[in-house]
């Protein structure tokens, strides 16, 4: 179930990636053959940017597409793999997310409250930078769950089954 999820996170990273070249190439267009400026278009290029990676981030832990320097432990056994994952996830991943969800909660909420918009004019207007910035929630969430789907994944490799 949370691996579908993860799934399901990677296709919309992939769409908003896809969404996010037409819309910078309307932003070029506009530009320079219309002489037309849209500062909200361009303001949401570069968020669209920020989400993508944030999304993605669980799916490609899921497909484990993430940079590992695998001097050891690609000559491991399937048992020793599940181990170094099982530590990794434990020591490094969930306080990781952990600390980047405690540290993002207030900036967050302090965005939602000040009802944040674009500080430039023709910017993005509220609610449209909070919500953005809640993906700075969702990230770790996401990530986190992905790293316990990766423990069971290493429990059952450990256990033979």
């Amino acid at each position: 179930m949370l691996g579908r999820f993860s799934t399901l996170l990677g296709k919309v990273s992939a769409w908003l990636t896809l969404f996010m070249v037409i819309m910078t190439f309307v932003v070029v267009v506009m530009r320079y053959v219309f002489d037309v400026g849209l500062i909200w278009l361009q303001e949401s290029v570069v968020w669209m940017h920020a989400v993508v990676f944030m999304v993605g981030a669980a799916y490609t832990l899921q497909r484990e597409e993430h940079v590992r320097v695998d001097i050891f432990y690609r000559q491991m056994s399937p048992q020793r793999q599940a181990w170094v994952n099982l530590i990794g996830v434990l020591v490094f991943l969930l306080p990781l997310c952990v600390f980047l969800g405690w540290k993002a909660f207030d900036f967050v909420a302090v965005s939602w409250r000040l009802q944040e918009a674009s500080r430039e004019s023709g910017g993005l207007p509220y609610p449209m930078i909070p919500l953005l910035k809640s993906i700075l929630i969702v990230m770790p969430v996401t990530v986190a769950l992905q790293g316990v789907v990766i423990l069971s994944r290493c429990v059952r490799t450990i256990r033979g089954s």
